[in-house]
């Protein structure tokens, strides 16, 4: 099936490419996502259209990548309260990209894509003090410290 992706797929490609894939993968999970539109003549014009709009937010996305990372930066307290199980320090659940995307917009800092946050590890399973990474671009890079505690 010949698909050309309208947003970022990992290990697929980018916004405009233009790519083969097997029939079940196009059709139940590409296409019912919005990540891609059927390849047919006039959707191959708009292909230069999304690639023309894709270098324009390049050129931007750098210096406002810049701006984000010494704003994610300079917030000094981000935390996160989240339930635990007696006084081990660990947590029923997990803190998740999503949890951590939501607690820097709460401490005053921008709002971040989920998919852009790395945790140290697959989820953060004990409180106390983490380190994250949030890939802004390819080139920008912000850390901070998250704060888990006991709720």
């Amino acid at each position: 099936m010949k698909l050309i992706l309208t947003a970022d797929v990992d290990n697929l490609g980018a916004p405009g490419d233009t790519v083969e894939v097997k029939d079940g993968y196009g059709r139940n999970y590409l296409l019912p996502r919005g990540l891609a539109i059927v390849a047919t003549r006039g959707a191959q014009k708009q292909v230069e259209g999304i690639r023309r709009a894709q270098e324009a937010r390049a050129v931007r996305g750098l210096e406002h990548a810049q701006e984000l990372k010494t704003a994610i930066e300079g917030l000094e307290n981000v935390s996160l309260s989240v339930k635990t199980s007696s006084d081990s320090g660990k947590l029923f659940g997990s803190v998740t990209a999503a949890d951590v995307a939501g607690a820097l917009k709460a401490a005053g800092g921008p709002v971040v894509d989920k998919r852009i946050v790395e945790l140290p590890k697959a989820h953060i399973k004990a409180t106390g003090k983490h380190q994250i990474v949030v890939k802004l671009h390819p080139d920008v890079t912000a850390k901070f410290t998250l704060n888990v505690v006991a709720a």
